[in-house]
């Protein structure tokens, strides 16, 4: 059985495929605040200074070993290194990543397809009363959901690459860009929404310190799917006459894009609920904004559309996040197909079932551990806390591993593969490649400063995260 059989059909695919990667929840909701509490127009400059500087070559080089090797992480490392064992087990880090990963959202993405058939059947003002998201997540009716969404996972994935990723992505992608477009249309329309835009887009470079600066790189690292063995298990399925560098460009702009043309939707949207509002005072975190706060939004529209018409908003907000959620959930899961494809000779159908069943025990064991089960709610302790199932999986898998996967990439084809065979690799479909700039580039950042950088955000990650103390002070 050969290890690669399936490929994108055309650029545009790959491009919309790894676009649907990079833009989900995080993008759509997380960064408008994020930079709004963090100095607006500054924020954005920062971050995407950081896009271009530090997280394009870390895209351009996963993309390299991915259509170099045709294979995932781990037969990626292996292939480049003559099996070697360490270089297989860093690999193997990098297939876990995702799929742990896609266990915490896919709790995310079953409340959100949850919340859409709740606003869809009337019940808005149910989400928005301050006891609507805490009887929502202990809800038995999670588990239907959960199916339903499983379902249009496996749906997709296992029709493959061509027929059921690349599909799946022309069509959700283009969705998604409209859908967000028409919404920043309808919020611009309201009452003080200029307010929010220009909080927005105004800098504000006294906020910008090195804790924000951080949080830009670590948003901008994140935000691109680097580290989760996504763009090396994609490059895996491109053609030879591919040009890596301008689709990683072409990737890193449409992340951007969206996630700046989010901003024009929510903050406004903030602001109009609430001229007095301080953009400070909101929640950082995306699922608080979404499932708590957006929807008493929502249904302050009903004083100027009427109920219905404020449910119809909220139901095309939630079925814009849901479709931007699927893509990433997606991109996610294929790296552990990929792998029980390409290194287990499974079939994909068969992988599939195999990664579906056990991610959906421990998707379940994440749902319950909200209230339902005292054993996955208060699941362990550390940092002072008492830490939950789900905030497990995502500390370590989202907010720490991901910072360590990206340095090992960094060592591996700067000093393991080597930079002249990257350059090699880059060259082909771009036959201008070797000697420009780019070039350079590339392989001076990805040997030097960018290893050292997100080696620092891991081991502070760690010190943060486990043991309460930053190493920097800030």
């Amino acid at each position: 059985m050969t290890t690669q059989k399936e490929h994108f059909s055309s650029r545009i695919g790959f491009i919309l495929a790894a676009a649907g990667s990079a833009v989900g929840i995080g993008n759509l909701v997380g960064f408008p605040v994020n930079a709004a509490k963090n100095g607006g127009g500054a924020f954005l400059l920062v971050y995407a200074l950081f896009i271009f500087i530090i997280c394009l070559p870390v895209m351009i080089a996963e993309m390299a070993v991915g259509r170099k090797t045709g294979k995932q992480p781990v037969g990626a490392y292996k292939s480049l290194t003559d099996n070697n064992r360490i270089w297989g087990a860093a690999g193997f880090i990098g297939v876990l990543t995702p799929f742990m990963i896609a266990v915490f959202y896919m709790v995310i993405t079953v409340w959100l397809f949850g919340y859409l058939g709740l606003t869809l059947t009337g019940n808005l003002d149910y989400l928005a009363s301050e006891q609507g998201f805490g009887e929502f997540i202990n809800s038995p009716y999670l588990f239907g959901v959960m199916a339903a969404v499983a379902a249009i996972l496996y749906y997709i994935l296992v029709a493959g690459v061509k027929e059921g990723i690349e599909k799946a992505a022309k069509i959700l992608m283009p969705a998604l860009f409209v859908m967000l477009l028409l919404m920043v249309i309808f919020v611009l329309t309201l009452d003080n929404a200029l307010a929010g835009v220009k909080f927005f887009i105004i800098p504000d470079f006294t906020k910008i310190t090195p804790s924000v600066i951080n949080g830009a790189l670590s948003q901008a690292f994140f935000s691109l799917s680097l580290g989760m063995g996504i763009l090396i298990t994609y490059g895996s399925y491109i053609n030879r006459e591919t040009n890596i560098a301008n689709s990683a460009k072409l990737v890193a702009i449409t992340d951007t894009a969206v996630a700046f043309t989010a901003g024009l939707m929510i903050l406004p949207a903030i602001f109009s609920f609430d001229p007095a509002i301080n953009p400070e005072d909101l929640s950082e975190s995306s699922v608080s904004l979404i499932f708590t706060f957006l929807p008493k939004i929502f249904l302050a529209l009903q004083v100027s559309i009427g109920y219905i018409g404020a449910s119809a908003v909220a139901a095309f907000f939630f079925l814009l996040v849901f479709f931007a959620a699927i893509t990433s959930l997606v991109s996610i899961i294929e790296v552990p197909v990929s792998y029980l494809i390409t290194e287990k000779k499974q079939s994909r159908r068969k992988a599939l079932f195999t990664l579906l069943f056990s991610a959906g025990v421990l998707t379940i064991f994440a749902t319950l551990s909200f209230g339902m089960v005292s054993f996955f709610t208060d699941f362990v302790d550390y940092a002072g806390k008492s830490k939950s199932f789900f905030d497990v999986i995502y500390d370590i898998f989202y907010d720490t591993i991901l910072p360590l996967n990206g340095f090992l990439l960094c060592i591996f084809v700067s000093y393991r593969w080597k930079k002249h065979n990257l350059s090699a690799e880059l060259a082909i479909g771009n036959p201008n490649y070797v000697g420009s700039w780019v070039e350079k580039y590339v392989n001076f950042s990805l040997g030097t400063f960018i290893p050292a950088i997100v080696l620092c955000i891991f081991i502070n990650t760690v010190a943060q995260k486990f043991f309460n103390y930053n190493l920097f002070g800030f």
